[in-house]
């Protein structure tokens, strides 16, 4: 029998499939303080992890656990380097969550460049046309997306861009070019260069010690003054101060934000009163369908991990 140890609530769809399992036992732990992990977890054969922070004060006292399955693709909330010590397997979700992610970004591209939260905000207030006119709108067609990192969701989201008649330009130094031509991208090998060209940009990378501050006050003044900056990937890739000031100062357009450096975002963080950014909870996987197939992936991970039928794609290279 494997003890599996489910940190934050997953889909119940996700749970059956431990209760489906005769060889599985599991128990949903809510109180994700330090304190009550230490004290919890060293019972546990697996575990199942979604924003949980689990380093190795807590890992150290789990001698038992041979795998953690993650409730989404990032890493940044484990230490990978104690995994690997420990031979201890971190799986991901890899083909839950890049739909609903794509379709949020594109949702944050037509609002922002649509002036969707301007027109209703004018409308409420008793618009006069002249009002109207003020605020700028923009097309995507024809217009430039630079998409940096094509994972997965990077991958989803260059169909939409494509149907919407927008060329795509692709930054990621580990793809190769013939993949991203084959879907109808073209790879920029320079980043600053994507940049000049992009009326559009959205961050699909892993936030590692190369991607922090990525996007900073020094490229951002190097974007066109209409761009539009986009992250639904995780929060440090953009200097958030740098964002607010490029914004205030109208270096940039607008700019979409799922994802923040620290999360919730501090309440004193000044794009929280910036109305040139929209702001989404860390939610662009929380859609029904999402929800669904992360919870049941999860799971399932697990059950592959030890009935030898894992996938290789749901295996984190440590």
């Amino acid at each position: 029998m494997y003890k599996v140890a489910i940190i934050e609530k997953i889909h119940s769809e996700g749970v059956k499939l431990f209760e489906e399992h005769k060889d599985f036992d599991y128990e949903i732990i809510k109180d994700t303080s330090d304190i009550n992990l230490i004290k919890r977890l060293p019972e546990f054969d697996a575990l199942t992890l979604r924003t949980t922070n689990l380093f190795s004060n807590i890992l150290d006292n789990c001698k038992k656990i041979k795998v953690i399955s993650r409730h989404g693709v990032g890493t940044d909330n484990v230490d990978l380097t104690y995994l690997k010590k420990r031979n201890i397997s971190l799986l991901i979700t890899a083909t839950a969550n890049a739909i609903s992610v794509a379709e949020h970004v594109f949702s944050m591209m037509l609002s922002l460049s649509k002036g969707i939260i301007d027109f209703d905000e004018t409308v409420r207030n008793g618009y006069k046309k002249d009002e109207i006119s003020k605020i700028d709108t923009y097309e995507l067609f024809n217009k430039n997306i630079l998409i940096i990192g094509f994972g997965r969701t990077g991958q989803s989201l260059i169909s939409r861009c494509i149907g919407f008649g927008m060329s795509v330009k692709v930054y990621d130094p580990y793809v190769d070019e013939y993949i991203i031509r084959k879907v109808g991208g073209t790879k920029v090998e320079d980043l600053n260069e994507g940049l000049k060209i992009a009326d559009f940009i959205s961050i699909h990378s892993p936030l590692t010690k190369d991607t922090k501050n990525l996007i900073n006050i020094n490229n951002m003044k190097i974007m066109k003054k209409n761009s539009i900056l986009i992250n639904t990937a995780r929060g440090g890739i953009i200097n958030e101060l740098d964002l607010n000031q490029a914004l205030n100062q109208n270096i940039i357009f607008r700019a979409g934000l799922d994802v923040f450096e620290k999360e919730p975002i501090n309440p004193d963080n000044p794009l929280i009163k910036n109305k040139k950014v929209l702001l989404s909870p860390h939610a662009a996987t929380f859609t029904k369908e999402c929800t669904t197939k992360m919870g049941i992936q999860t799971a399932q991970n697990i059950i592959d991990f030890y009935e030898g039928k894992l996938s290789d794609k749901m295996k984190v290279k440590l």
